[in-house]
C-alpha cells in the first residue's frame, strides 16, 4: 500500500509542478524547491562510499539539488537520532535502522540502496585469544564497535545470541570508524574490533592484527547472518518524502551516477576523486580497501525484498521491540524513486 501511495505522491507532485490544477501542492513544492536538503552521514566507512563520491564529484549539483552535509563520525545511531529529532532531512545510514523505527511505529523509509551487503569484519590483534571456533573465548574481552545501537553493535549481539552468550559477558566500547577504530585496537583500548573497510584493510596492511570473521563477501555474509545483509542506504521520514519528492528524486539520480562511477572505474581512479577528508590512511592502502569492498555496492540503488528479511531476523534475536512487533518490511523501503529514474532513462534513450 505504501508503494502505491508513494507512486501517487510522485505523480501528484509532478502534475503540481507542471501547473495541472494542483495549485496548493505546486505552491508548497515551489516554496521548498530552493531549500537545501540537509544530509547527515554516520561514518567514513566504505559502505557509504557512493555518498562520498556523489558529494565529491558534484553529482548533487548536476542533478539539480543543493545539499548540506554533516559527518557525525560516530556511527549510524547518532544520525538516526538527528533524523528523528528533525535536525537533518536525510540520513546516510544502515537499512536495519528503518526496521527499528517501524517497531516503534515511526515511518522512516529507505529510498535508495548503496551497499547490498554488510562489509563488516571482526578483527583481533595478532596475539588475541579469541577463536571463532570456540565462541566462549570471547568472554571477558573488550569489543570495539562504531557506536552503541549501530550495525556493528548488532553484529556482535547476533554472534552472542547465536552462541547463547550473555551480552554482559563482554564489554562493548564505541570507538568510531576508520583510522580511529584501528588505533583503538593497536593501542590495546579494545581486544577485538568490529568495523568496516577501510579499517579492515588498514589492520591487515599494517600487520596490526588479523581478520577473524569476515562478512564482506556474499559467502561470508551468509555464514555470519544466514543471508545477504543490506546495509548503507539513504533514508528519511515519510513526511519528508511526501513533502519534497522532487528533491528526493534528484538525490537518487546523483547516487545512481556515483554507483555507476564506482562500477565503471578502477579503485585508484575512485580514490583520486575523493578529497583527503574522506580518505583514511594513505591513498594506496585506501585503494586496496575500495577494491576489497567493490562487490558490496549496488548498480542502480534498487532494493531486493527477499534480502531485507535477513536484518529483520537478526534484529529479532536480541531486540525485544522488533521481536514483539509485527514489522511490515514494505513500509521500511521504497523503490518508487529508483523506478522513476529507470523510466526517465528509458524515455531519454528513446529520444
Amino acid at each position: 500500500m505504501y508503494r502505491h501511495f508513494m507512486t501517487a505522491a510522485l505523480v501528484a507532485a509532478t502534475l503540481g509542478l507542471a501547473g495541472c490544477g494542483k495549485q496548493g501542492a505546486a505552491g508548497a513544492q515551489d516554496a521548498a524547491a530552493g531549500e537545501p536538503v540537509r544530509i547527515s552521514v554516520g561514518s567514513y566507512n566504505l559502505n557509504n562510499l557512493p555518498f562520498f563520491i556523489a558529494d565529491a564529484k558534484g553529482y548533487f549539483r548536476q542533478a539539480g539539488v543543493e545539499v548540506r552535509t554533516e559527518n557525525f563520525a560516530q556511527g549510524g545511531s547518532k544520525v538516526l537520532q538527528a533524523l528523528v529529532a528533525g535536525s537533518t532531512d536525510v540520513a546516510v545510514g544502515f537499512y536495519d535502522h528503518t526496521i527499528q523505527m517501524q517497531a516503534k511505529r515511526k515511518d522512516v523509509t529507505a529510498f535508495v540502496l548503496l551497499s547490498r551487503n554488510s562489509g563488516l569484519v571482526l578483527a583481533g590483534r595478532n596475539d588475541t585469544r579469541f577463536d571463532p571456533a570456540r565462541p566462549d573465548s570471547i568472554k571477558g574481552l573488550k569489543v570495539g564497535i562504531t557506536a552503541p545501537g549501530s550495525s556493528s553493535d548488532f553484529f556482535v549481539r547476533h554472534f552472542l545470541s547465536r552462541n547463547d552468550i550473555p551480552v554482559d559477558a563482554i564489554s562493548l566500547i564505541g570507538v568510531g570508524s576508520g583510522a580511529a577504530a584501528v588505533a583503538a585496537l593497536e593501542q590495546g583500548k579494545v581486544d577485538l574490533l568490529v568495523n568496516y573497510d577501510p579499517a579492515a584493510t588498514l589492520i591487515a596492511e599494517r600487520r596490526i592484527g588479523k581478520i577473524l570473521i569476515d562478512a564482506r563477501s556474499d559467502a561470508g555474509a551468509r555464514q555470519v547472518y544466514g543471508g545477504i545483509y543490506p546495509t548503507s542506504v539513504l533514508y528519511a521520514q515519510q513526511s519528508f518524502l511526501e513533502k519534497r519528492p522532487d528533491a528526493v528524486q534528484k538525490i537518487v539520480r546523483a547516487e545512481q551516477m556515483a554507483l555507476r562511477f564506482i562500477a565503471d572505474n578502477s579503485a585508484e581512479d575512485i580514490v583520486a576523486a575523493l578529497p583527503d577528508s574522506y580518505v583514511s590512511g594513505d591513498r594506496a592502502t585506501y585503494a586496496k580497501a575500495v577494491e576489497s569492498a567493490r562487490a558490496i555496492f549496488t548498480r542502480d540503488g534498487r532494493f531486493t525484498p527477499e534480502d531485507l528479511k535477513t536484518p529483520l531476523l537478526v534484529l529479532s534475536e536480541f531486540n525485544q521491540d522488533v521481536a514483539a512487533a509485527n514489522v511490515d518490511l514494505s513500509r521500511t523501503y521504497t523503490n518508487a524513486f529508483v523506478d522513476r529514474a529507470a523510466a526517465d532513462d528509458k524515455a531519454v534513450a528513446k529520444q
